[in-house]
């Protein structure tokens, strides 16, 4: 007798940080998939008829949605293309898997912060034209009541082209000998892509639909991050210093987009994690 045949799973931003780890942990935390990982290589999401006809040839009963326009500034300079990959291309994925499960990776910075600790019902109120961008597509997606978005925080870890995790982001910048002015009071929830995977192939599993928070259990500042972070190359301590947002004169920003992920937690087997206590001592 033939094994039974799996149903196909395609992740889009497969060469990004979130994709990436997605199709690394479908081994482990998905092995009734069949996983498709889809990169800028492999097609182009606005190429509407390719996909369309991968879609009829594949027929993917499952779509994870990653990929985006994603850097902030790019968004704001050229916020016609952020609409047409963050928003179009989300109307066009949720239409053809109308009949599929779908899940959509969003941002924290849907929320302005002006107080922080936000739940899945509470009022979205972006800042920016990226935030602006995955609310829109938000609502797109949830128009389908079998469908999930997953709002998470800054992602660390391992990225293919390795820029894409926050801890990449800084090495990067301290590689350059660049001194980066860190806020003592702008908050997130910093949590390592591969535990944001584990926790997407869980919810996809337990059949969750609607809105999910995953994002880390720890609140902590861009300071505290710097710090943590630096610890694991103290030769670039000299390179991080204490800043307010009450002293940046640049593009309004969320002081504080904490996130409530208490309706997450408790359909998932594991702990959502402090980032501290996910970095080696």
């Amino acid at each position: 007798m033939s094994p039974p045949v799996q149903p196909v799973a395609w992740v889009t931003g497969a060469g990004g940080l979130i994709g990436s780890h997605l199709v690394q942990a479908a081994v482990p935390f998905a092995p009734g998939w069949r996983v498709t990982g889809l990169g800028r290589r492999e097609v182009d999401l606005t190429d509407r008829q390719t996909v369309s006809r991968m879609f009829r040839e594949q027929r993917p009963r499952l779509i994870i949605h990653c990929a985006a326009m994603s850097r902030s500034p790019d968004c704001q300079r050229d916020p016609q293309r952020a609409r047409q990959q963050n928003v179009e291309v989300t109307r066009m994925l949720t239409d053809l898997a109308a009949e599929a499960a779908f899940v959509f990776l969003s941002s924290d910075l849907v929320f302005d912060g002006r107080r922080g600790h936000y739940g899945e019902n509470d009022r979205v109120n972006p800042l920016s034209v990226y935030a602006a961008t995955k609310a829109e597509a938000e609502t797109i997606v949830l128009a389908n009541p079998h469908h999930l978005v997953i709002r998470t925080s800054l992602n660390a870890g391992p990225s293919p082209t390795g820029d894409r995790g926050l801890d990449e982001q800084l090495l990067a910048a301290w590689r350059t000998g660049a001194t980066l002015n860190l806020f003592k009071d702008e908050f997130r929830c910093p949590i390592p892509a591969a535990m944001t995977a584990r926790a997407i192939w869980e919810l996809v599993q337990s059949g969750a639909t609607g809105l999910f928070h995953v994002a880390g259990s720890e609140r902590l500042s861009r300071w505290e991050i710097g710090n943590l972070l630096v610890r694991l190359h103290p030769d670039f301590k000299h390179l991080i210093h204490a800043g307010s947002l009450k002293d940046y004169a640049g593009a309004v920003r969320s002081p504080d987009t904490s996130l409530n992920c208490a309706k997450a937690q408790a359909r998932l087997s594991f702990p959502l994690p402090k980032f501290s206590e996910t970095l080696p001592r």
